[in-house]
Formats: C-alpha cells, structure tokens, sequence
C-alpha cells in the first residue's frame, strides 16, 4: 500500500467505491472501511495499518492545504 489507488484498488474488491467529491470526506470513508474489513479479520493487519498510514498522510496534505 503506496498510495490512495491502492487503497481504492484493494477497496474495489471487497465491493466497495467511495466517492463523494470531497476529497477529505472520501478519505474518512476509506479509513471508515478498512477498519470495518480489518474488524471482520478480511484483511491483515500489515496491509491495514499501511493503508491507514498513507490515508493519515493524505488526510494531513489535504488539511495543510485548506491552511
């Protein structure tokens, strides 16, 4: 997990397309959803905790934009 297409890619997988036209609120959902596939033990803890830490990244990129 490098980047937010991959976690949009891994995302498409289990079903799931996110996007509402802001940016930020597409990356809360997407976190919302890993943590829900992680919970139900559909994905590993390595492959989440790296998808969660590019979201944090993106999520702080686009709050020091707004800044």
């Amino acid at each position: 997990m490098t980047s937010i297409y991959d976690i949009q890619q891994l995302l498409k997988k289990f079903g799931t397309i996110i996007y509402t036209g802001d940016r930020v609120a597409d990356l809360e959902l997407m976190a919302d959803e890993l943590h829900e596939l992680h919970e139900a033990k559909l994905i590993e803890a390595t492959i989440y905790e790296a998808a969660s830490f590019v979201l944090r990244q993106e999520m702080q990129k686009q709050k020091d934009k707004l800044h």
